[in-house]
């Protein structure tokens, strides 16, 4: 797929994808979206890919939904759109980050407001240039938190932190965003992206493709858990498919011969079970 709005950078294997419409802030398009959402499937899908950052190209990370239609932006039926219930592009993104086989860091390069701050949410790091601004601004617009957010944000920053941006609105600075836990670290610009790819690297010359896929699955999956007995369960599945691999027996072996590990297992052949009846629930 030749890409318009975003750029897909696969070098030392760490895949950068970058919003690219720096004209617009890298305003959100259902052509962003279709491109995002088909570089996400590529990344799974290529064992070459260990580790995903996104960015935004110029100034700005993502200003959110570009609104040209103007009022009708937002009004779905006005767009001609028949179904019963759309679905929100901002959640179908989302959701697709979250069931990512490979770990996700949102390098935050400038404004992140919106979709733009929502679609954070699911990625699994979160750095941040200190000229950068975000902010949930959706009451502002007379809509409402979208990306499935409502899910995300609480279980990022808590429920009084949430419920205060997404009920103001306001543009926040970086600085509050890492005070309220929303962001992991401050770079200044020039230094961002360099600290993004170090953190990748750490993960890609250390560690077991499979064992970091089926860790973050661990984690995310869990936030929802309603007894620890369900990730204990999850944990002893997961314990048994990989203390019978070639990665362990490698990831032992370099340890004790004080060396690199050279894990061989991909993740394209497969992810074992955890699960005995977990699905994702259909949209409806």
């Amino acid at each position: 797929m030749e890409y318009e709005q975003i750029r897909y950078e696969l070098a030392d294997n760490v895949l950068t994808l970058t919003m690219n419409r720096p004209d617009r802030l890298n305003a959100w398009t259902p052509t962003m979206l279709r491109e995002l959402l088909d570089a996400f499937d590529r990344s799974d899908a290529d064992d070459e890919v260990r580790v995903v950052i996104v960015t935004g190209a110029g100034r700005g990370f993502c200003a959110g939904a570009d609104l040209e239609a103007g009022g009708d932006t937002f009004d779905y039926r006005a767009r001609g759109v028949e179904d019963d219930v759309p679905r929100d592009g901002g959640g179908r993104f989302t959701l697709r980050v979250f069931a990512s086989k490979k770990p996700v860091i949102a390098a935050i390069n400038g404004p992140a407001v919106g979709v733009g701050a929502t679609m954070t949410l699911p990625m699994d790091v979160r750095l941040a240039s200190t000229t950068a601004k975000m902010g949930f601004v959706f009451t502002r617009r007379g809509i409402v938190p979208e990306a499935a957010s409502s899910w995300f944000l609480p279980r990022v920053v808590g429920i009084s932190q949430a419920v205060e941006w997404a009920a103001t609105g306001r543009v926040f600075s970086a600085e509050e965003a890492l005070e309220g836990g929303l962001v992991r670290s401050l770079y200044e610009p020039g230094d961002l992206l360099p600290a993004a790819h170090a953190l990748a690297r750490e993960i890609v010359e250390n560690t077991a493709p499979v064992s970091v896929a089926l860790a973050r699955r661990l984690m995310w999956d869990m936030l929802g858990a309603a007894h620890p007995m369900e990730a204990h369960r999850a944990d002893s599945r997961a314990m048994l498919a990989r203390g019978q691999s070639a990665d362990v027996r490698e990831g032992v072996t370099s340890f004790l011969e004080k060396r690199s590990p050279s894990f061989p297992d991909r993740v394209s052949d497969g992810l074992p079970e955890i699960y005995s009846d977990r699905a994702e629930p259909a949209f409806s």
